[in-house]
């Protein structure tokens, strides 16, 4: 997050003084990451008269941070903001003690009396089972998706076209527990060599019988994004350039067992 904080500031020259707010989206760390995202902020070189604060929208949450500052400027709260997104699946989200805690406060009685209460303990795995079987989305539709996905994303870096993809240096630890610190130059999720035929072969991950495997789910990853926004005529007023245009934002609610469905709704 600090790194894709800095690089909007680095990449733009805009002012610090313009940015009215920064909104940053995170769905697992814990305490919602507000004090971790407001540390980021500030070890980027924001100063401290920059507000911030976190939502939590689930797999939205990015999204969100980004309606956020665009209908911040909309309603002439703002001229401009950061609509930002952060996730660190390798630390488990840093969520399990406290859902630990949280699941030992619940009261499963009345959780399990009511049917979509009871429904929102669903695995996302098996959210994905039930969006496959009731809407008739075919293992053979899913992994044919799957090789088409990496196709492009792999086209796509080659030809340059991620050019927004900020490098971050950190330090990693081999399999003999040694250190070593490397540069992280472009998203390492996209596998080449895929193909639907070798897809087959995978096991459903989450039930017998199932569609959804390790090929054609989406990976666990960590990684950030931030996106500078801006009304226009204050983006004129400092050359911005305008790159893309805030037309709305939509969301509607689903059937927590049946989540994954969410997007085609909205």
């Amino acid at each position: 997050l600090r790194a894709v904080l800095k690089a909007v500031v680095d990449q733009t020259n805009v002012p610090y003084s313009v940015l009215g707010d920064i909104n940053v989206g995170n769905v697992q760390m814990g305490g919602a990451y507000a004090a971790g995202a407001r540390m980021a902020a500030f070890t980027a070189g924001f100063p401290e008269t920059g507000p911030l604060s976190t939502v939590n929208r689930q797999c939205s949450s990015g999204l969100q941070a980004v309606a956020n500052i665009a209908n911040s400027i909309l309603s002439g709260q703002i001229d401009a903001g950061i609509g930002a997104g952060v996730e660190s699946m390798s630390l488990g989200g840093g969520v399990a003690d406290a859902n630990e805690a949280m699941v030992n406060s619940l009261d499963m009685n009345s959780i399990f009396e009511n049917e979509l209460a009871r429904q929102s303990l669903s695995p996302m795995g098996i959210t994905s089972e039930n969006v496959a079987e009731r809407y008739g989305i075919t293992r053979e539709e899913q992994d044919e998706m799957a090789c088409h996905s990496h196709k492009k994303a792999l086209r796509a870096q080659r030809e340059g076209r991620f050019t927004e993809i900020v490098p971050v240096t950190t330090v990693v630890e081999d399999e003999n527990g040694d250190e070593q610190e490397i540069t992280v130059t472009k998203d390492d999720g996209p596998r080449p060599g895929s193909t639907p035929e070798k897809l087959a072969k995978l096991r459903a991950a989450f039930k017998k019988g199932g569609s959804t495997t390790a090929g054609n789910s989406s990976q666990v990853s960590d990684g950030a994004a931030a996106v500078l926004l801006m009304r226009r005529s204050k983006a004129v007023e400092l050359g911005m350039p305008i790159i893309g245009v805030y037309r709305g934002f939509q969301v509607v609610g689903v059937q927590p067992d049946e989540m994954g469905i969410g997007p085609a709704v909205a």
